[in-house]
């Protein structure tokens, strides 16, 4: 009786905990939301009201009629870019996790740790390399200088990878004795079993190209190819900042992120808590 009493104590102080992280986290989302429907004249009055005085859409009319502004040109690039990104490098990752989870070799695993020691290394260090390689491959002001980069990436490699090893190594060498080959066991087995880790690593890549400012801001400098981090920053201007029809660019940009996690929020819980998890 007293455990009991003890955990739901624990419990309820969690709930509070993350209660309190939640409201924290949610206040500035809310803010940007409320101020994008302000009129620009209440955005720039100051106060603490996040409930409109006079409810306004003049900012989103603005955002999609407004011939001078390419704000849906900068949502087609980083759209482009961001789903190119992630199918590639699920593709990428998923080879590198199955040799580095299913196949046996030697120094397989001195190999992998070595790879993950890696992600020690600043990314701004390598900002100077991948210029100079794509001046070599003349990529500036293209698209593939966003797409190709990252694919070696080793969060994804090492997400699946322990995922990999979670497998039922009797399936595996069942399909072996069948008389199948690597490439079918990766594709009809690992592939399919490993769903849920691979929706958890398509959601951070296509987020994390999708809001990446520094490096398109380095590379792209043609307005044809601009993304929609660098296009947001553009609309402050030099001299005059229009906050609510920031604020709405701004609430167009999470909608694609948001509405990607809502429709693979339950592979996304089943991946993270799974990963890690050795047989």
């Amino acid at each position: 009786m007293a455990l009991d009493v003890v955990v739901k104590k624990k419990k309820r102080r969690a709930f509070i905990i993350l209660s309190i992280i939640s409201v924290i986290w949610t206040l500035p989302v809310l803010w940007v939301l409320s101020t994008s429907f302000k009129t620009e004249q209440e955005a720039v009055s100051g106060g603490l009201n996040l409930i409109p005085k006079q409810f306004s859409l003049e900012s989103y009319f603005y955002l999609f009629t407004d011939t001078n502004n390419n704000i849906l040109h900068y949502i087609k690039n980083s759209f482009i870019a961001a789903s190119s990104h992630t199918l590639l490098y699920l593709i990428v990752a998923s080879l590198a996790a199955y040799g580095y989870g299913v196949l046996k070799f030697k120094g397989r695993d001195k190999l992998f740790w070595l790879l993950i020691s890696t992600m020690m290394i600043p990314a701004v260090m390598n900002l100077i390399p991948l210029y100079s390689i794509m001046i070599t491959l003349d990529w500036l002001n293209d698209l593939k200088a966003l797409i190709i980069p990252g694919l070696g990436g080793i969060f994804g490699i090492f997400l699946l990878r322990q995922f990999n090893l979670s497998l039922p190594k009797s399936l595996i060498e069942s399909a072996f004795l069948d008389g199948a080959n690597h490439f079918q066991i990766y594709w009809h087995i690992v592939l399919p079993l490993t769903k849920p880790a691979l929706i958890v690593v398509a959601l951070f890549s296509f987020m994390g190209n999708w809001n990446d400012y520094l490096w398109p801001l380095i590379v792209i400098n043609d307005d044809t190819y601009r993304t929609l981090p660098v296009g947001l920053a553009l609309m402050q201007g030099n001299y005059n900042i229009y906050y609510s029809r920031l604020m709405a660019a701004t609430t167009v940009s999470i909608i694609p992120v948001l509405a990607l996690f809502i429709a693979t929020q339950r592979f996304f819980i089943k991946g993270i808590t799974m990963t890690g998890i050795k047989q």
